[in-house]
């Protein structure tokens, strides 16, 4: 480590330490406005995918590689966060990230058809990747526990605003302009918070060596892909046919996933894996990270097919599309705070499970939309959904990443941040691989018109609604971490 890092990181001082605070505030703030830019790229291109099918003459299955190419690239990127958060100081690595999601966004907004776009997008994730897990683990160094629910309650701010505006500034700019514009507006505002992190922010960790396994990297690469990719040519085959059966790259997910365990359980007792299993020992981290799953595979599929349905069956365009998904947003932004001061007092449980439970409701109720459900109702679900989850994120975030000793800050925030991509992306394919196969069930029946889409729809989120509750049972067995930190707890 060179003296500047040195003394940039001031290691002679703890992170909790006052003389520190207000570097920490900068920091976290820098971070967090960062965040919020690739969450809202994310998000800006929600109510897009029906827009594009009609624009470039994919297919619900070709476009929704817009969304899972960057959650798949994620999962796969995010593992490598843990060895990149040992080795490299905060400022370094937070360029690095900043000027790969840059360069992607241009790609994008240059891009002539699907290809390049996907490609684009993939440049994107592979910035995107490294923000969350170097936020959250930033966080977990630099807040004490007692004041953790109150941040992370605004970081739940930044995860719930970006949503809330993405789709409406997304909807505006393909109601006026060209979707290329959807990059064009993002683009100046990462260069901005490029240019501001590098002046302003401190390093404020300190890197040790760290191996990396380039076995374990390819591998989970395999996993993952093969997992998601399977997934996804089920809508594909329903549509036009598969070259591949669905089932060989889902094999190959499994067993290429069941060498990476091997792998990593070999390798962690060297302190030499990509992913540190250890975490898996900490139940309180485990079921937080089961419930997450849950959430996101119900969350994400039900966004992609949302925009579907208010547009492709409502007959709603992009710009009243953003408007039905911008109060919930708002309202979860604005209980963020609220819900991390409430966890500060009262743990996960008492508002983990309401939530949940919340959630659950709301996705039940979808399986029951049709050509006729009123808008208001459509309004209406989404606010509960977003009320539910403002109840769920925060405790979850929380109570995860202070169930496990500071060592494996960066291992946990990689895990954690690889399950929610990786359950995210199925949950996106499952979802839109149901509703073609139903769609095209329909169609076969003598459904016409919306009616057939109508059902594809229906089964979609009834896929939500079933994972739910999977959802609130694991959400029964999430408890409130000891009160002593967990940063003073060695790893053996």
């Amino acid at each position: 480590m060179t003296m500047e890092a040195t003394m940039d990181a001031a290691p002679e001082q703890a992170p909790h330490h006052p003389v520190n605070a207000a570097r920490n505030r900068l920091v976290i703030v820098i971070l967090l406005v960062s965040t919020f830019v690739v969450f809202l790229n994310e998000t800006i291109m929600s109510v897009a995918i029906p827009h594009l099918m009609k624009d470039l003459g994919v297919t619900a299955s070709a476009a929704q590689w817009l969304t899972t190419a960057f959650l798949l690239t994620m999962a796969v990127v995010i593992p490598v966060t843990g060895f990149l958060l040992q080795r490299i100081n905060t400022r370094p690595i937070f360029v690095a990230a900043m000027s790969i999601f840059s360069l992607g966004t241009l790609v994008c907004a240059l891009a002539p058809g699907l290809e390049l776009l996907v490609a684009g997008r993939v440049v994107q994730a592979t910035g995107t990747a490294i923000m969350m897990p170097l936020l959250m683990t930033t966080v977990m160094t630099l807040v004490p526990l007692e004041g953790r629910g109150k941040t992370m309650g605004n970081i739940s701010i930044v995860m719930s605003v970006a949503p809330a505006i993405g789709p409406t500034i997304g909807g505006f700019i393909l109601a006026n302009f060209d979707w290329r514009f959807m990059f064009y507006f993002t683009l100046p505002i990462a260069i901005l918070t490029l240019v501001l992190g590098a002046m302003r922010i401190r390093n404020v960790s300190t890197p040790r060596f760290a191996p990396l396994d380039v076995f374990s990297v390819i591998v989970s690469a395999l996993a993952f892909g093969g997992l998601v990719y399977g997934l996804s040519s089920l809508g594909e085959a329903s549509e036009h046919g598969s070259a591949i059966p669905s089932w060989v790259p889902i094999a190959v997910g499994l067993v290429a996933m069941a060498i990476f365990v091997w792998r990593q359980i070999g390798l962690q007792h060297q302190n030499k894996a990509l992913l540190d299993l250890r975490t898996l020992q900490h139940k309180n981290y485990t079921f937080a990270l089961l419930t997450m799953a849950a959430a996101m595979v119900a969350l994400l599929g039900t966004s992609i097919l949302m925009p579907i349905y208010t547009q492709s069956v409502l007959g709603l365009d992009t710009l009243q599309t953003g408007m039905i998904l911008l109060p919930g947003g708002l309202l979860m932004g604005l209980l963020g705070p609220v819900v991390g001061r409430l966890y500060d007092r009262h743990g996960p449980r008492p508002l983990l499970v309401p939530g949940a439970i919340m959630v659950s409701a709301v996705m039940w109720a979808l399986t029951f939309v049709g050509t006729t459900t009123p808008v208001w109702a459509v309004i209406a679900g989404h606010i509960v959904l977003s009320v539910g989850l403002a109840f769920t994120f925060t405790p979850l975030f929380t109570a995860s990443m202070s169930s496990v000793p500071m060592p494996l800050y960066s291992h946990a925030s990689a895990i954690l941040g690889s399950v929610q991509q990786v359950a995210g992306a199925a949950g996106i394919a499952l979802f839109v691989a149901v509703m073609s196969l139903r769609t095209a069930a329909g169609a076969a029946e003598g459904l016409v018109g919306n009616e057939a889409l109508a059902a594809g729809i229906r089964s979609g989120f009834l896929c939500g609604a079933i994972i739910s509750l999977l959802m609130v049972v694991a959400a029964l067995f999430v408890r409130k971490p000891a009160s002593t930190a967990p940063g003073d707890t060695a790893v053996h």
